[in-house]
């Protein structure tokens, strides 16, 4: 509704990943460039973390639109898979007919599917979206996927992209095999209040923009104290607060616009771990801690008192 008000060629804040809208800061660029490096070099098992919204499945799509054309792509989306059933996920995606055989013939079909791709100098890089989802015993069967190589080279990479949960899972000691073959780990961190500016500009200019700032340092403030540095609620309250300023006929978004965007949207503050002080219960926990401290003090100072006493008396 706003664009032309704007003078804009299309949304720029949509919360689906578009490469065209790619924002190279915050280290999102150095990651790109490592990921394509890791994948071009054979390195087996890649993981990349994030909270949610931070911005993993764009740098999953930037990945797929810059890899070499030698490289074949292939997708997990679906985390709810037990072991079987993602060997067959991943024989569909490589486009072979799974259809009535048995799991060990599903093996047979994509260790000789991907030994042929090999042979003809392809490269196969599996995706895993929301692998912090997937049943551990699935995590496990991807990795046995990673055995197959030749004497150089793995035949199957795989890039695991999941939330924080990801890490928890993987320190587990039953999950020890699957962390050792990680070669590479990637964290995507909230973006600071510093780059916000930078950012609605990046955003801005892909769209079409190229005259003033559209948003006001306040309303930058704003944003960035909202959104906590998580991209999706970036452009979530971007997009709202420019739509309020078209609605008032502004052309400026301003504090104005930028609260009433902050109101419809709705965010609840993420959860933050506090420190172990502030935890439910530990005031209680600490109080009986410092009372049995006095108590012991007490006793070790009326131990004290009396041997002084017995000392001083006399000899009868």
């Amino acid at each position: 509704m706003y664009l032309s008000h704007f003078s804009l060629r299309e949304a720029p804040f949509g919360i689906t990943p578009n490469p065209a809208f790619f924002y190279p800061g915050n280290t999102r660029g150095d990651i790109l460039q490592a990921l394509l490096y890791a994948v071009c070099h054979g390195e087996g098992i890649i993981k990349v973390t994030g909270e949610v919204g931070a911005g993993k499945t764009m740098l999953c799509r930037m990945l797929e639109s810059q890899l070499p054309a030698h490289i074949d792509v292939i997708y997990l989306v679906n985390p709810n898979l037990d072991p079987e059933q993602v060997q067959y996920a991943i024989a569909a995606e490589l486009g072979l007919e799974g259809n009535g055989l048995r799991v060990d013939q599903i093996q047979r079909a994509l260790h000789a599917d991907l030994i042929d791709r090999h042979s003809r100098g392809r490269q196969v890089l599996l995706l895993v979206e929301e692998a912090q989802a997937m049943p551990l015993d699935t995590l496990e069967a991807i990795r046995l996927l990673t055995n197959l190589e030749t004497a150089h080279r793995k035949l199957l990479q795989i890039v695991l992209f999941g939330q924080p949960e990801l890490d928890q899972h993987l320190a587990l000691q039953r999950m020890r095999q699957l962390r050792e073959r990680i070669t590479h780990s990637f964290s995507v961190p909230p973006l600071p209040p510093a780059l916000l500016g930078e950012f609605l500009a990046c955003r801005l200019q892909a769209a079409g923009h190229d005259g003033a700032p559209l948003f006001s340092p306040a309303a930058i403030r704003l944003i960035a104290r909202h959104s906590e540095g998580i991209v999706r609620r970036i452009n979530i309250l971007a997009d709202k607060a420019l739509l309020a300023a078209y609605a008032s006929d502004a052309s400026l978004v301003s504090a104005r616009h930028a609260r009433q965007a902050i109101r419809e949207a709705g965010f609840q503050r993420r959860a933050r771990r506090r420190p172990w002080r502030q935890l439910p219960g530990w005031g209680a926990t600490i109080g009986l801690i410092v009372l049995s401290v006095l108590f012991v003090l007490l006793g070790l100072l009326l131990v004290a008192n009396s041997r002084s006493i017995l000392a001083a008396s006399p000899i009868l």
